[in-house]
């Protein structure tokens, strides 16, 4: 199949070309000609898979056809999680809307407003946002979405998981209720479906692939380690494998600068990149990562979410999500767009109950490894009885004689010593 039966039209087929591809994926297969038809979508494709031109596309071409002639009114949104994602989203539109006379934008948090505030004053007619400073700009009366055509959520698990359903729900009352729906999801959990039953009218259920399911070209394993060796092996094995190019995940934004400071005294080019970095440290990061310019970087779940690196070859869990569909996230971000990548797991004995959690998701068992010199001494799961230990069997102390308490007398002793005293008082 080709873009061309899909149904685009000629200035999108010549940008998509111009980026190289040549055939859809199976996302936008499905996708691309509901959404020309107008209809909701509910849409669930794993990571990698190209949802974000899967809507884009049509997107576009519906707003190039009922283009306002005088001025330029939002006329379509899309809302993601963070800041990288809104960024990557902005990228395509950009990029797939070259040959179109249509003008968009991105706002954000971490960054001065002002700038911002001048281009929407400007017009535009897609904008990409997160919600948190979508709302700040609506309330001070720099943008409107009175006009919107088409809303799209994208990743709308991770802003659920972020805590923006309240800002979700405050910004559908600031849109017209009659207007296009698309809702793209890595998975489907019962939260999502609750939120697309009260957005979507009449949605048309889209799914690429298995619902929680990893791409089939990354191989996966799992090395068991004891936490405090796993700093030492993780420089081992981008040492030894020689990787230039490796993406780390750790559970805290703490630990990632910790394991930051430690790859870099080891002289492996590392940076980190989460929530308390200034937009400006975590741009510069992505693109020195991306770039090449350094071989590591260590990002938090949230940071992560929407980082788009092209044939990304190695994903490392240096310490397992508590989440199990949070993993599926994490590790999509290598195997993209049918490439092959490799995601490995450092996993101390803490952990092992987190790994069974995620074998159940997947459904499948992970290949595992213990590397020579790195044998974990500590296989005692918490919780669980240690079965190598043996029992305590009960036992008089060998110092003391039988029949004696702690403090040394018989029980003999000590009940004559009552009826001694009881007599007492009774006289």
């Amino acid at each position: 199949m080709s873009f061309k039966s899909l149904g685009l039209n000629n200035a999108l087929l010549k940008a998509v070309e111009k980026q190289g591809y040549n055939s859809p994926s199976p996302i936008q297969e499905k996708a691309i000609p509901l959404i020309l038809e107008g209809k909701d979508v509910l849409a669930s494709a794993q990571t990698g898979t190209g949802k974000t031109a899967g809507f884009t596309l049509p997107m576009l071409q519906i707003l190039d056809g009922t283009r306002h002639p005088k001025y330029r009114p939002i006329r379509a949104l899309i809302l993601t999680p963070t800041r990288e994602l809104a960024a990557q989203v902005y990228d395509n539109v950009r990029d797939y809307g070259t040959y179109l006379n249509m003008k968009s934008t991105v706002v954000f948090g971490g960054v001065k407003a002002k700038a911002q505030i001048a281009t929407l004053r400007q017009g535009v007619d897609v904008l990409v946002a997160t919600p948190g400073r979508l709302l700040d700009l609506e309330n001070q009366g720099a943008l409107s979405l009175k006009r919107v055509e088409i809303l799209v959520l994208d990743e709308a698990d991770r802003m659920l998981d972020m805590g923006f359903l309240r800002d979700i729900k405050k910004i559908m009352s600031l849109m017209p209720s009659k207007r296009q729906n698309l809702l793209f999801s890595a998975t489907f959990s019962r939260e999502i479906k609750e939120l697309a039953s009260g957005i979507l009218r009449n949605p048309v259920l889209v799914e690429a692939t298995p619902e929680n399911t990893t791409a089939e070209k990354v191989s996966q394993k799992v090395y068991r380690v004891d936490k405090g060796q796993k700093t030492s092996l993780l420089t081992k094995l981008i040492s030894e494998g020689n990787w230039k190019q490796v993406l780390i995940f750790t559970r805290t934004k703490h630990g990632a600068n910790k394991l930051t400071k430690k790859l870099i005294a080891s002289n492996i080019s590392a940076a980190a990149i989460h929530g308390n970095k200034s937009q400006g440290a975590r741009t510069k990061a992505l693109a020195q990562f991306k770039s090449n310019e350094i071989r590591v970087l260590v990002a938090t779940d949230i940071a992560a979410r929407g980082l788009d690196i092209p044939l990304l070859p190695h994903v490392i869990n240096f310490e397992l999500p508590n989440v199990p569909e949070d993993y599926v996230h994490r590790i999509g971000r290598t195997g993209r767009a049918g490439a092959e990548g490799e995601a490995l797991s450092l996993v101390c004995i803490e952990e092992m109950e987190y790994v069974r959690q995620i074998e159940k998701l997947l459904k499948q068992k992970f290949e595992t490894e213990i590397i020579e010199g790195f044998e974990p001494q500590n296989n005692d799961e918490p919780g669980k009885p240690n079965s190598k230990k043996p029992k305590q069997k009960n036992h008089t102390p060998r110092n003391r004689k039988q029949g004696e308490n702690k403090a040394g007398r018989s029980r003999n002793d000590n009940r004559s010593s009552r009826r001694d005293s009881s007599k007492k008082r009774s006289r």
